[in-house]
């Protein structure tokens, strides 16, 4: 991993990769910029203002960007550039709703493929989500609640499933992190999430399916007047 120096460009402080990076490394750089709302819906990138911040170069900073479009978080738009992709409340909403349908079929699925181990596995990503919420850590807790479902997904052992999952989870990743903004909303995400985890434990399909189901309903409900 390559060391990290701060230093101020313009109003803002960000963390400069100081040599040529991993390909990885920038896409997870850029896409936390985009989740967190630093490079917001519909703000065009520049690529040699964004690359001077970040110390690289434009060719591999244009590989992570065109890697972040073919995730939905970009749009390449002929004579302008990169583009941070944005979606109406309508696309926003029809998303989540077949989101919801993959994770409460997956759970359903996992409840009775999954190994003891697998569930364990995520119940550990559970517990160091909270311990990120207990913090107040935003971003880390958000990464952990993303692989726990993503998680869930896996576990239904459907590579079709996980294909369509990963696709649409890709493309809401803001919506998804804004959801958690404010104390009320964010304890009730744990919450629902400390649910969802007793039934997978229990190996409780239908109560799994029906938390799944009301925490996107939920978060739906706790971003559209936002989106």
């Amino acid at each position: 991993m390559a060391s990290e120096v701060f230093e101020p460009v313009g109003k803002r402080t960000v963390a400069t990769i100081s040599r040529q990076s991993l390909h990885g490394e920038i896409v997870t750089r850029l896409r936390d910029m985009i989740i967190e709302g630093e490079l917001q819906p519909g703000e065009r990138i520049y690529e040699n203002q964004l690359g001077e911040e970040l110390g690289v170069s434009r060719t591999p900073l244009r590989e992570a960007l065109k890697f972040l479009a073919s995730e939905g978080l970009v749009e390449l738009v002929p004579s302008r550039g990169a583009v941070v992709k944005r979606f109406s409340a309508k696309d926003v909403e029809d998303m989540l709703i077949v989101i919801r349908s993959l994770e409460m079929l997956a759970g359903r699925l996992a409840c009775v493929q999954a190994s003891d181990e697998d569930i364990a596995r995520i119940r550990q990503l559970h517990d160091a989500m909270v311990n990120h919420y207990s913090r107040g850590e935003r971003l880390e807790y958000y990464k952990l609640n993303q692989q726990i479902h993503t998680g869930i997904v896996s576990l239904a052992n459907s590579a079709p499933l996980a294909e369509v999952h990963g696709l649409l989870q890709s493309r809401v990743k803001r919506i998804r992190f804004i959801g958690h903004e404010g104390a009320e909303r964010w304890a009730g995400a744990v919450a629902e999430h400390e649910r969802i985890i007793g039934a997978l434990e229990a190996r409780d399909a239908e109560t799994l399916a029906r938390e799944l189901d009301t925490h996107l309903v939920n978060g739906w409900e706790r971003v559209k007047s936002v989106v």
